[in-house]
């Protein structure tokens, strides 16, 4: 993003969350009949202690340069969520944990060796636009991540919302919305960077969810949770997902499925078939 583009990103993320906030939230009476939802303005301005014009100024996207404590104050008024946190001070132009970009994504022997391992548990990494650069048997069992789809065929982002029928699933909502908030929030670690604008420009152009929830400026980190998948031929699979950042390289995500007993039991079985 170039300066304006930052400030208007920043006006867009500061109007969503005001909107999603009741006053009943943050300790203020429902007043009368609004026009929109969630908060005013003035109010935001009144809970943060700044004044009203210079918020308007800041939601407007003016050349507007937030102190360290008013953005904490901000952050406070609008709950935002740590995720959200330090998204807001990057769009600041805030000092923030930054990472710099390396000069390729190359993975070592050990990590290589540690994903081909966890057979019969699947198992793949990320790079830093999302991509996936390695994968073991298992993952390709259960994810086929051979079978991409151009021009984006190991991206799985892409991979998520470039599939109609994938998109149109009604209970991929929950899902796609996580992945688009996930994705916002790395992709915001590198500000300007033009792999990651043209990838976002195609989605938007082939997604009218990611289209929609990428305006709606939701972040989250990926977190640690349990997973069902209903495989299209091996049935219903129990994992429970984490990601772990690559010590030499924090570009590099390692995503692990780790097996329910019975899911690890159907998952070897096959694998074993598919080797003879």
């Amino acid at each position: 993003m170039n300066e304006a583009e930052r400030r208007e990103a920043l006006a867009d993320f500061l109007r969503t969350r005001r909107a999603r906030l009741a006053p009943e939230e943050v300790g203020l009476p429902p007043g009368g009949r609004r026009r929109t939802d969630g908060l005013r303005r003035e109010e935001v301005a009144l809970l943060a202690s700044v004044g009203v014009s210079w918020y308007t100024a800041l939601e407007q996207g003016r050349d507007i340069h937030p102190s360290e404590q008013v953005l904490e104050s901000l952050a406070e008024t609008l709950r935002l969520s740590a995720d959200e946190r330090e998204h807001l001070f990057r769009l600041a132009g805030q000092p923030a944990p930054m990472r710099t970009l390396p000069a390729d994504e190359q993975i070592s022997p050990a990590l290589q060796l540690m994903i081909q391992a966890l057979d019969p548990h699947p198992a793949y990494v990320v790079g830093r636009y999302w991509d996936s650069l390695l994968w073991n048997r298992a993952a390709e069992l259960v994810f086929a991540l051979n079978d991409g789809i151009p021009p984006y065929p190991q991206n799985v982002i892409w991979r998520a919302f470039a599939d109609p029928a994938r998109e149109q699933a009604p209970e991929r909502e929950g899902i796609g919305r996580a992945l688009v908030a996930r994705f916002r929030a790395d992709s915001a670690r590198y500000p300007g960077d033009p792999r990651f604008a043209q990838l976002i420009a195609d989605l938007q152009q082939v997604s009218g969810r990611f289209r929609l929830w990428w305006s709606q400026h939701d972040v989250s980190s990926t977190p640690d949770c349990h997973k069902n998948i209903q495989h299209a031929t091996l049935g219903l699979l129990q994992f429970e997902q984490m990601a772990l950042e690559a010590p030499t390289n924090p570009d590099l995500r390692v995503m692990i499925y780790a097996a329910q007993p019975a899911t690890a039991a159907l998952l070897e079985r096959e694998l074993l078939v598919a080797a003879r």
